[in-house]
């Protein structure tokens, strides 16, 4: 189970956050102030922290400039301070995503599911679909004959697809998945990149991302 660590001295935000994140399934820890966070990672595996700013002992700033340097975790800031400085500070700290208060829980969740999505993507280098492997270090798909080289986006996002086949993904799911919360583009850029994509994957047989009209897009399960 996903252990998600909550950092905030409200225990009613404590208690709204935990009770939205255990109704999908997470395991959540909390602390009460910086201290407390910085000893509870130390005391058993967490894969995302969401950290309030105005806390006692170390504040939200420390404690995220901690974690950036000694875990490898996405950080999702929950504060008032919702000015543009504080924003840039929080994410010169380090931070992944910045949730102001008050939020909507829903969506909390939500962009939760979506970091821990991309760190996944992050740090997974390798997927097999079939026969063939999609290389995200390397920039290529590859079979035992057959080499295609990518390019970055390009393989992010058939590597997403093909890490969870059958799956539909919207436009502003693989928007933020590849190319972030902070991205302001058009979202048929996704269109485009699926497009020259299914061009350079036609020699692989049976890999094939298929359009679910009016959703999104799936990678077809192979076989």
């Amino acid at each position: 189970m996903t252990t998600i660590l909550v950092a905030d001295d409200d225990a009613n935000i404590r208690r709204l956050i935990r009770l939205y994140l255990e109704n999908d399934q997470f395991r959540v820890i909390e602390a009460l102030d910086g201290e407390e966070a910085l000893e509870k990672m130390k005391e058993q595996p967490v894969s995302l922290a969401i950290i309030d700013v105005m806390m006692p002992k170390v504040n939200g700033w420390e404690v995220t400039r901690f974690i950036r340097q000694s875990y490898t975790l996405p950080i999702l800031i929950v504060t008032a301070k919702g000015e543009s400085s504080d924003k840039i500070e929080g994410f010169n700290a380090g931070t992944d995503d910045y949730l102001v208060k008050p939020f909507d829980p829903v969506e909390l969740v939500l962009r939760v599911k979506a970091l821990l999505n991309r760190y996944e993507l992050f740090t997974a280098q390798e997927v097999q679909i079939g026969p063939y492997v999609i290389q995200k270090d390397k920039l290529k798909v590859t079979s035992d004959r057959t080499e295609v080289a990518l390019k970055r986006k390009e393989c992010e996002l058939l590597f997403h697809l093909a890490k969870f086949p059958g799956t539909i993904f919207t436009r502003d799911q693989l928007i933020q998945l590849i190319w972030g919360h902070d991205y302001e583009g058009d979202d048929r850029t996704v269109d485009v990149h699926i497009k020259r994509l299914r061009e350079k994957i036609r020699p692989f047989e049976g890999l094939s991302i298929r359009t679910i009209r009016g959703l999104g897009y799936t990678m077809e399960e192979y076989g």
